[in-house]
């Protein structure tokens, strides 16, 4: 692995050496590192690019990497990898996808993700996005995840786009039983002439089913983003949703709300805000010593956190 290739993996997936515990590193197009252990497999799929992750029940404690990297123009693909979580688990999965680009040719990476967690669960999911190279050649992710939760089981992600990346099309969908929860922090920054959209989407259909979904994004420049967020009340649920952007120079930002509610007892509520950051906020840091570029990036990346 060159240095980009490491570079890719530390922005994405926090790594300067291979992980404990299960992993898989796809790089290039094909899997060139993996490691299984006793209480989690990792499948090739023999019908199309992708893996099968297995984690057994009961499984407590334990992490699985994903990563993808790309590193060389002109690389293409599609990806299925599917996780099926056994009942009584509590793990942590890591993904993410990093693209150096400095060729001619567009680099593309679209990935679908399908969750089955299985009853009383706990899943921690974390994916980063990330992009960079010289090149005149796109640097494209468009990732699908699609979870599917159990009775009482409860499902975390923190997905996000940390910047390079020139056009995206991020969808979540989840389906929720009884008792199920899901919570999901998205955030995005662009910059430049980049485009992203964003579509979160959850039905509640389980009595004492929750959701919890914030979306944050920062648009610098001739970029644009569009958020939506869907939420269907389909029992007596609780749903929350929280869409807080910032707009910069001549950026566009489209937050969509769609709430649903077909049970009397389903209680939904969105929030939603854009604006400029605040002058008082730039005054008060640069009367710290930071000049106002300084405090422009020190309120986005705290916003963003």
């Amino acid at each position: 692995m060159d240095a980009i290739q490491k570079n890719l993996l530390k922005e994405v997936a926090a790594l300067d050496a291979l992980p404990v515990g299960a992993y898989n590193i796809r790089s290039n197009g094909k899997s060139t590192a993996r490691n299984t252990t006793a209480s989690i497999d990792i499948v090739t799929k023999e019908d199309k690019n992708g893996i099968d992750i297995i984690i057994k029940p009961g499984t407590k404690n334990q992490s699985v990497h994903i990563p993808v990297i790309i590193s060389q123009t002109g690389i293409q693909e599609l990806v299925y990898n599917d996780f099926f979580i056994g009942e009584d688990c509590d793990v942590t999965i890591v993904a993410g996808c990093g693209i150096s680009n400095c060729g001619g040719l567009d680099s593309k990476h679209d990935g679908v993700h399908s969750f089955y967690v299985k009853k009383g669960s706990k899943v921690k999911y974390i994916e980063r996005h990330y992009g960079e190279g010289t090149g005149r050649g796109k640097r494209l992710m468009n990732p699908k995840s699609v979870i599917e939760l159990e009775e009482g089981a409860v499902m975390e992600l923190e997905t996000s786009q940390i910047g390079g990346i020139d056009d995206t099309f991020r969808v979540t969908e989840a389906k929720l039983a009884d008792n199920a929860s899901i919570i999901i922090h998205d955030k995005i920054l662009t910059e430049g002439d980049q485009q992203a959209k964003a579509e979160l989407a959850v039905e509640m259909n389980g009595d004492g089913s929750t959701c919890d979904l914030i979306s944050r994004g920062v648009a610098k420049e001739d970029s644009v983003q569009e958020v939506i967020i869907k939420i269907d009340g389909n029992a007596a649920c609780s749903g929350h949703a929280e869409c807080d952007s910032i707009i910069m120079d001549r950026g566009v930002i489209v937050a969509t709300p769609q709430l649903k509610a077909t049970n009397v007892d389903a209680s939904l509520i969105h929030e939603a805000a854009i604006g400029k950051i605040a002058g008082e906020q730039l005054n008060k840091l640069m009367t710290m010593g930071l000049s106002e570029k300084e405090a422009e990036e020190m309120i986005i990346h705290g916003f963003l956190q």
